[in-house]
């Protein structure tokens, strides 16, 4: 099986793409499959480049990566790709969009106020929210852009700096309380792992991926907080149309779980959150890929299938 790794691409998480897609080459099974790396550094490259493979392994991550345009494209293309559908792919990468959905469905979600320019942007209703918040783009990663602000005095600079890497900006309160993860695998839940960071009071870029950024293992919830966590990060996997492998962040406090946000193409570095939580469950990084590309291709035959048959 020809096996392409399409790493890279345009957005602001380029960077962490490629280190991805590196770590993926490294640990795809050279005896399973015919690899083949491909490096996107515009939109154009996509078609040419895919040519002759038979399955794309997405290392994308932000925008025309992970937000369901290189997934259409892929489909018009008759390529199979690993991953999530186009829907699901956009409706995660849009913060407001999927808190809207989440919020509807009664999953609790921290509260927010989102613009989609600076001239809409009002400070008057972030006061009457509450000081601290969290400001971010609002269809970034990897906490490229986001600021945790404490006063007005700070926020007009985090909102500019914001719109710097989108054209929207969500605004959210600061939950302060216990970070945690839940990656899923085929529907399953694999081990839940909390996160300390180790210089600052949230998960930042810094966090995330320098090596000592920050304490994450694999914990143990009380009972009935567990279930009640498993049950969140389920039903926001089911609502939001994921598929094969995700990853649902949250912030426990008073006993309650807060969604933070839903990722379908979640980071697979070294440093990575998935890939911890698959080896605490017993798979191995290679083992991990093999699983996501052969559910891969069974969410893809499926959905062809269901294409053919309403044809």
């Amino acid at each position: 099986m020809k096996v392409g790794v399409i790493m890279g691409g345009i957005s602001s998480e380029r960077d962490i793409s490629l280190l991805t897609g590196q770590v993926m080459l490294d640990h795809l099974d050279r005896d399973k499959y015919e690899i083949t790396p491909i490096v996107l550094t515009t939109r154009e490259e996509l078609i040419d480049k895919v040519k002759g493979i038979d399955i794309a392994l997405l290392a994308l991550h932000g925008s025309y990566g992970e937000d369901g345009t290189v997934q259409a494209t892929l489909e018009t293309l008759g390529i199979p790709y690993t991953g999530s559908g186009v829907l699901s792919s956009s409706l995660c990468m849009n913060k407001d969009l999927s808190k809207k959905l989440l919020r509807a469905e009664g999953i609790q979600t921290p509260d927010w106020l989102s613009w989609n320019s600076i001239d809409e942007f009002s400070p008057e209703a972030v006061i009457k929210m509450g000081y601290p918040v969290i400001v971010k783009p609002n269809s970034g990663g990897s906490s490229i852009g986001m600021q945790l602000v404490l006063s007005e005095e700070e926020l007009r600079a985090a909102v500019e700096e914001a719109f710097r890497w989108d054209n929207s900006v969500l605004i959210e309160r600061y939950i302060k309380g216990e970070e945690i993860t839940c990656s899923i695998l085929d529907g399953d839940l694999l081990p839940i792992i909390g996160i300390r960071s180790s210089h600052s009071e949230w998960f930042d870029y810094k966090a995330k991926y320098e090596d000592g950024g920050a304490e994450e293992r694999v914990i143990t919830l009380p009972t009935e907080l567990d279930v009640r966590v498993k049950r969140s990060a389920l039903a926001c996997y089911r609502l939001l149309n994921c598929s094969v492998y995700g990853r649902v962040d949250m912030i426990l406090k008073d006993g309650i779980p807060y969604v933070l946000e839903v990722n379908t193409l979640p980071g697979m570095t070294k440093n990575s959150l998935l890939p911890k939580s698959a080896i605490a469950a017993g798979i191995t990084f290679s083992e991990l890929l093999n699983r996501i590309i052969a559910c891969s291709l069974e969410e893809r035959s499926k959905k062809q299938g269901e294409m053919c048959h309403v044809e």
